[in-house]
Parts: C-alpha cells; sequence; structure tokens
C-alpha cells in the first residue's frame, strides 16, 4: 500500500514579522528611548554646571529644583504661608505657598516643596504662566524694573 503525501503549501515562504518586530524599526525605536532619557536626566545637569550658583536665574526671578531657601528668597521673595512637617525618619519638609493677585476676586497660587532646605519640586496653579509683560503698566511687578 502506497500513499502519496501532499504538503499542504509545498512553496510556503516564512512569513514577514509584524512592522513593530523587524529589526531596524526596534533599533529606531530603542535609540529614541535612549536619547529621551539621556535628555531628560543630562540636561538639567547641563543647565546646571552653566549656572552652579543660580545666580542667573535668581537675576531672573526663576527657581530651579536644587536651589536653597535663601536663593528662593532672592529670587521669588517670602511666600504668604510656609507648612512645615516632618517624615518619620526626621527629615524636615516644607511647602511654600506664593500668591499671585490677578484681581480682587482671583487668585493664582504657586507651591514650591523643600526638604532639609533643598528645593526638590513645585507647581503653578493656572492655566497660564504670568510673564513680565503680563503685568498692568501703571502697577509693575515689586521684582521687576524696567
Amino acid at each position: 500500500m502506497t500513499t502519496n503525501l501532499q504538503s499542504a503549501a509545498p512553496d510556503s515562504q516564512p512569513e514577514e514579522p509584524s512592522f513593530i518586530r523587524r529589526r531596524p524599526v526596534r533599533i529606531i525605536i530603542y535609540v529614541g528611548l535612549v536619547l529621551f532619557v539621556l535628555m531628560a536626566v543630562v540636561w538639567p545637569l547641563i543647565v546646571q554646571l552653566s549656572d552652579p550658583d543660580f545666580q542667573q536665574h535668581i537675576e531672573q526671578h526663576r527657581v530651579m529644583v536644587g536651589m536653597t531657601k535663601e536663593q528662593v528668597l532672592q529670587s521669588w521673595g517670602g511666600p504668604q504661608t510656609i507648612n512645615t512637617t516632618f517624615t518619620k525618619d526626621g527629615i524636615r519638609q516644607e511647602e511654600w505657598i506664593f500668591e499671585d493677585w490677578e484681581s480682587s476676586a482671583v487668585v493664582r497660587h504657586r507651591y514650591l516643596y523643600f526638604e532639609e532646605g533643598i528645593l526638590t519640586g513645585g507647581w503653578y496653579e493656572g492655566t497660564r504662566e504670568r510673564h513680565a509683560r503680563d503685568f498692568p503698566a501703571d502697577k509693575p511687578h515689586p521684582k521687576i524694573q524696567p
């Protein structure tokens, strides 16, 4: 008894991998991710090295992570409120709250967070950031002199 075995697809070609699984595409994606992470880590270090004592930031009334409380006071002045807490490990944490009155009924807040006297982060409440050009000409900002 003889049987004739026939393959289902005698000339079947290997299946081509999906677009994302192709080697050149994966290489491009990985290189892009590595560049992104490097820029996220390296760029702040470059900025810090170009202005190690934050004098340019202070002159431009900007704050940056890593500043001391004294440097922030020189740049922005004193906050309206300071909330102080201690972690279970005894680390002193402070929240500084600054108020920006846009009118008698509208106030925006800026929050800065310190650990052991060093600025660790912050955020601005509002949809837009105020710039010097946004201040009324008849009431100039006390920190910005023409």
